[in-house]
């Protein structure tokens, strides 16, 4: 994540001490010795069913029935090992995670375990009694994915009606001081909503937002054509850099940030120097520290599929380091026995083409690597979602 509040507005947000390693007031983190050294964030996805059908599902999920998921014995096993292992967040996904009938027996439990719980929704079933229990389970964080506005988020979600129900959800979580945040995916077919997501998240009142880059797993494999130019990236990453500053100087407090391109962290860094080479170099050791794609997939952040199978992270479903039932996660997770994983450990040096090469190496760590795998084959590739020029990258053509 690339925290565009904090960074390019010097606004602290909350969980700046686990990304930059530097204690604030609205802290909810402790501060890791080193980002290398973080457990991972860890994403639960608590059923395969989802009652949508997403054009861009990582979990490829419809709305029926899948065996071999975790019981609710299970389950708590598991919460308990993540939080001896002090995971510092479990975040419960899906599909849809309000569709698992034990969902707020299982927030509960984690909660009374020492564990940040977040739950990532379509929000189309949080009513005014949902919305009610997850306030009163404790969750500390509910993100809803919306996909665009109307037309195109229902074209999206596969589901009529989908973006009024998820406003539903956004209005019922923010009436009873349920902390919640907006979750947008861009694409070619979205982009162009990208300015009325931002007024939307005013006239709302929709305190956080996330707005992340296409990653091709899952159903999502089939739009790789569909993933935005690297010009309309950088246009995309200009839109939320001037939008979020213009709500800091109207005196809106929004969080506002990034995720899966750590490439734009170098992005915002060189637009930053621009206007403000001060603080332009005190964000590059925010960012440094980070490390970007080096310490998160296989190590600052974490999968756990429906049926107990560990991932590098919750795009990586074609490839399973084991399985909870056998062993335990925080066991798992640290094997690095597994070829993938020791590489995900300290990847830098195995980079290829321009990643290799880039002079941003210590601070965007090689972006993601799942998504140079699913286009090449090979983890240690460039990622195609680069878009800085040869030159921004340092490489000189002869």
């Amino acid at each position: 994540m690339i925290n565009i509040t904090n960074l390019y507005c010097g606004v602290e947000t909350s969980g700046d001490p686990i990304r930059y390693g530097h204690p604030t007031e609205r802290q909810e983190y402790e501060v890791p010795p080193s980002a290398r050294e973080r457990r991972p964030v860890t994403v639960w996805g608590a059923t395969r069913r989802c009652n949508l059908a997403c054009v861009h599902c990582y979990s490829d999920s419809a709305d029926r029935e899948y065996s071999g998921e975790l019981t609710t014995r299970e389950a708590k096993s598991m919460i308990d090992d993540l939080s001896q292992f002090a995971v510092p967040a479990l975040l419960m996904s899906g599909g849809e995670p309000l569709i698992r009938e034990d969902i707020f027996e299982l927030a509960e439990y984690a909660g009374a375990q020492g564990l940040r719980t977040v739950f990532s929704t379509n929000g189309t079933l949080i009513n005014k009694e949902i919305a009610r229990k997850i306030r009163e389970v404790g969750v500390s964080y509910v993100g809803i994915s919306l996909d665009g506005m109307k037309k195109n988020n229902d074209r999206f979600r596969g589901r009529k009606g989908a973006f009024e129900r998820a406003m539903e959800g956004f209005r019922n979580c923010l009436e009873v001081g349920q902390k919640v945040g907006l979750r947008f995916t861009l694409t070619r077919y979205n982009y162009d909503d990208l300015e009325a997501i931002f007024d939307l998240i005013e006239t709302e009142g929709i305190p956080r937002a996330c707005f992340y880059h296409l990653v091709y797993s899952g159903r999502g494999s089939k739009m790789k054509k569909d993933a935005l130019t690297h010009q309309q990236s950088r246009r995309a990453v200009e839109i939320i850099l001037a939008r979020t500053e213009e709500f800091i100087q109207r005196g809106l407090q929004k969080d506002i940030l990034t995720v899966d391109n750590h490439v734009d962290g170098p992005y915002l860094y060189l637009k930053l120097k621009e206007k403000d080479p001060g603080r332009a170099r005190e964000v590059m050791e925010f960012l440094r520290w980070n490390g970007g794609g080096a310490n998160s997939s296989g190590v600052g952040i974490a999968n756990i599929d429906p049926q107990g199978n560990v991932h590098p992270d919750q795009f990586w479903q074609s490839y399973t380091l084991g399985n909870i039932r056998e062993r335990s996660f925080s066991e798992l997770w640290q094997d690095t026995s597994d070829p993938l994983m020791a590489g995900l450990k300290n990847r830098l040096p195995l980079l290829k083409g321009r990643c290799a090469k880039c002079c941003w190496r210590d601070c965007c760590g090689g972006s993601f690597r799942v998504r140079a795998q699913m286009i090449s084959g090979d983890p240690w590739a460039p990622d195609p979602a680069c878009y800085l020029t040869d030159e921004e990258i340092g490489i000189t053509r002869s």
